[in-house]
């Protein structure tokens, strides 16, 4: 078990250092409440919520019936139509984002500022435990001012906010939301329903329940690539030679999963203190990698993953001279996942529990001083047991403070941001991976300065500079076992030191009537940077204690490395035409990633482009996108060529009720000819396509 009290220690001492810091400020304490009512351009991941264009760095803020229409059964394909953002795409059922070009490690998925508690960063094959169905909105981070959620969240942070603790009591005696989908490519049924009442005045109780039922993935496609087909073709193997004719269904792809949760918060004026519980359980197939190899065997393995989550926020208001509000936001989880071979035996399963807790203290506002100071404590327990542990039971603690400040002049503004991180990680001895006991800790510094400058009415430059430290992972550091979910022998290197790196991101962005616009390029600089590498089968055989291996041999290995890339998005009001305006939309990412002595790093995704026009009317919106994404030639050694492609989607949403513009129908077409598609950020590429025409029908209801 995780012991609290280094939490409680920290929380006591950290508090008691800052009531002695200086005077700073802040946004109100109305500005705190109640996301359902906060503009849509306020970013609250922001630690101090700021508009979004007044960050110094790329964000996205998705919600609403832009929520409602990317809504997907995984938070990587939801957010996959965002600037920066690709996505794992391990199959329908388990997909991470990918945040310019970083995966895993370098990504942190949140839920109203916590971690997720689950594995998802040790696998691409497992799922995170965070319904998006649940979600009021995402808020999409990216670059240094994500680094305030972690220094593992150098890619960006994907912050998933919804009322499951209330922050605000509702107008009517009992507030019911509801959410049902039917999708085609997949024949996927989804239902989500949530219920708010006040008891009280200032009491308010939440509960939801959602339930989801997929089967096999309709891809419009062949399994396999045309290079795989052409090798299967030639096996002397029937069996083998069959994969090459195998195409449109998905096998093993079917998925059911529900949850239901709790909770309760009294809101005041200034503040709110409150709870919940949830549960989740998730039962999905994993598509398989079919071996070519004349009398191997390929296994379809499901996942079942469950989980038992607690939730504490509390906002309380100080208004004095030094501290506008104090904010604590914390929780726990017990998470386990089971690998169920064909036959239904059990081969492995996940064990991980985890704490994680914020506290922020939020300045009171002087003049154009703003900022906040706080610590975080997170901690886990992790373990493997059965066929496939590649890793020892394991635990990591963290224990970080933070501040961000701000100095607005106008046209002018400044910004600093620093983290100071403590990191301990120590893996048990294991006779059975041959592996020693092992304590290591690091300590990591990162800061940040950055600057925008008004340079004419509506438009404003801005420059960012960060220095970064991440410690590596107890993976990184202790693997040393066959890993199916990514087809290797893993072999950490328990030596590693801090992967550090410098960044600069430049900002662009402009608005006025009829328009916006919003640019961001970025280079960063590691030093240290941890991946993976094929190297020869001896190094992992000795580590495997001479015995034969299962899988290819990758060892993690530590050199500089470079990426650099840009997001852009604009829009502009073309007109209006019988009472509808007419908007024109359009957005382009890229990315490129060396790593010295290797080449290009492996699954950075390709060029992409995205335009699209809607007719929003009062009660009627129609809109039709193009995405094309290019070919990735630029390839690891270790990985193939993707072929680019293009979809082609449309949409209409329908406001029933008037007056509630929160109660919609939405008719959607997506792949609407029925393209092949494969992400290169994805391990299953080579083996899966993304999802053929799929036909959506959406019914969001808010009383």
């Amino acid at each position: 078990m995780i012991s609290p009290l280094p939490l409680l220690r920290a929380g006591c001492a950290f508090a008691a250092l800052c009531l002695a810091f200086p005077a700073a400020a802040q946004a109100t304490a109305t500005q705190l409440q109640g996301y359902h009512d906060q503009q849509s351009d306020i970013i609250v991941t922001a630690i101090v919520p700021r508009r979004q264009g007044d960050i110094l760095s790329g964000t996205s803020v998705i919600a609403g019936a832009e929520l409602t229409r990317a809504l997907r059964p995984t938070i990587g394909d939801t957010l996959a139509h965002q600037p920066g953002v690709s996505a794992t795409s391990f199959g329908p059922n388990a997909s991470r984002p990918v945040l310019r070009g970083f995966q895993g490690e370098r990504v942190r998925i949140l839920t109203d500022g916590i971690g997720s508690f689950d594995v998802s960063n040790t696998s691409v094959d497992h799922a995170v435990a965070i319904n998006p169905l649940t979600a009021d909105r995402i808020e999409v981070l990216r670059g240094p001012a994500a680094l305030l959620y972690g220094s593992s969240a150098i890619g960006g942070v994907v912050n998933v906010i919804d009322s499951r603790i209330p922050r605000r009591a509702p107008d009517e005696p009992v507030h019911i939301d509801g959410i049902a989908t039917y999708g085609s490519a997949a024949n996927e049924r989804t239902g989500s329903a949530e219920i708010e009442a006040p008891i009280t005045d200032k009491l308010v109780v939440h509960f939801d329940g959602s339930y989801s039922r997929s089967a096999d993935l309709d891809t419009g496609a062949y399994i396999l690539t045309p290079a795989l087909r052409a090798q299967a073709a030639a096996s002397g193997d029937p069996a083998i030679a069959a994969l090459a004719d195998l195409r449109s269904k998905l096998p093993n792809s079917a998925a059911r999963s529900w949850e239901v949760a709790g909770g309760a918060a009294l809101v005041t004026d200034g503040g709110n203190l409150g709870f919940s519980v949830a549960h989740t359980d998730n039962l999905y197939g994993v598509p398989a990698r079919y071996s070519l190899e004349p009398g191997s065997e390929t296994e379809q393995v499901r996942l079942h993953m469950k989980q038992d989550r607690a939730d504490l926020r509390a906002e309380l208001p100080v208004n004095g001279g030094i501290l506008e509000s104090i904010r604590l936001r914390a929780g726990f989880a017990d998470y386990q996942h089971q690998e169920i071979e064909e036959s239904g035996a059990v081969g492995t399963t996940f064990y991980n529990q985890s704490i994680e807790s914020r506290l922020e203290l939020v300045q009171a506002k002087r003049g154009g001083w703003d900022g906040a100071v706080g610590a975080q404590f997170f901690a886990r327990n992790f373990h493997v047991e059965g066929e496939e542990k590649f890793l020892p039971r394991n635990r990591t603690e963290q224990l970080g403070f933070f501040t961000l400040q701000s100095l607005d002049f106008g046209s002018t503004r400044i910004e600093l941001g620093g983290r100071y991180e403590h990191s301990q990680v120590e893996a048990d001895a294991d006779a059975t991976l041959f592996n020693p006991a092992y304590h290591r800790s690091f300590d990591a510094f990162s800061a940040s300065i950055g600057a925008s400058q008004e340079i004419t009415p509506g438009w404003r430059l801005g420059l960012n500079l960060a220095r970064t430290e991440r410690a590596p992972s107890a993976e990184e550091l202790f693997a040393r076992g066959n890993h199916a979910g990514t087809q290797a022998f893993e072999l950490g290197n328990p030596d590693f030191g801090l992967e550090k790196s410098w960044g600069v991101e430049a900002t662009l962005r402009g608005q006025g009537t009829g328009y916006n616009f919003s640019l961001s390029a970025y280079h960063n600089w590691f030093n240290g940077y941890i991946y993976d590498a094929l190297v020869n089968d001896s190094a992992c055989m000795a580590a495997n204690g001479g015995e034969p291996l299962d899988f290819p041999c990758f060892q993690y290995a530590q050199a500089d490395a470079r990426y650099l890339g840009f997001e852009a998005e604009a829009s502009i009001k073309l007109g209006e035409v019988g009472g509808y305006k007419v908007n024109l939309d359009g957005m382009a990412d890229y990315v490129r990633a060396t790593i010295t002595g290797s080449g290009p790093a492996p699954r950075i995704p390709p060029l992409r482009l995205l335009g699209g026009i809607e007719a929003q009317g009062d009660r009627l919106t129609l809109r039709s996108e193009i995405e094309h994404s290019f070919a990735q030639d630029r390839t690891a050694a270790t990985e193939t060529r993707t072929d680019g492609f293009t979809l082609v989607n449309a949409s209409l949403s329908f406001k029933p009720l008037k007056g509630n513009d929160r109660t919609t129908i939405s008719l959607s077409a997506n792949n609407i000819f029925d393209v092949e598609a494969r992400r290169h950020a994805s391990f299953l590429k080579d083996y899966a396509s993304l999802a053929g025409r799929d036909i959506r029908v959406t019914a969001r209801l808010s009383i």
